[in-house]
């Protein structure tokens, strides 16, 4: 496996999703709230087909880095996509399955950095 720091590996999973016009991206730094995982990556996409799309972008990329997901879920309905690479933890919703779980507001404590071009 790549000896990738969690915040370089949240980074190129940020980057991934945008190089797939995914949108609304941010990364949570989760180390100071939660023993779940060091950060989550959170990303929007517009349809079913955009969020596989993103997370096969994500997967593949970071396949080409070593690194193989522990667990990955979600890639057969599109709603929510999960790719949980234990220090990261990469959610990539369709808008409004993200507005109704409200990550963001859940972990509001988070420091919160923004990918975007």
């Amino acid at each position: 496996m790549a000896d990738l720091k969690p915040h370089t590996l949240a980074k190129i999973a940020g980057q991934l999703a945008l190089s797939k016009k995914g949108f609304d991206i941010k990364i949570l730094k989760m180390q100071k709230i939660s023993s779940v995982c060091d950060y989550f990556v959170i990303v929007s996409g517009d349809a079913d087909v955009h969020v596989k799309s993103i997370g096969n972008a994500i997967y593949d990329g970071l396949l080409d880095e070593g690194l193989k997901p522990l667990h990955k879920e979600g890639m057969d309905s599109g709603n929510w996509v999960l790719l949980d690479y234990v220090d990261v933890v990469v959610h990539i919703f369709r808008e409004q399955v993200r507005t109704f779980y409200a990550l963001e507001k859940l972990w509001g404590d988070a420091p919160v950095e923004i990918i975007e071009d």
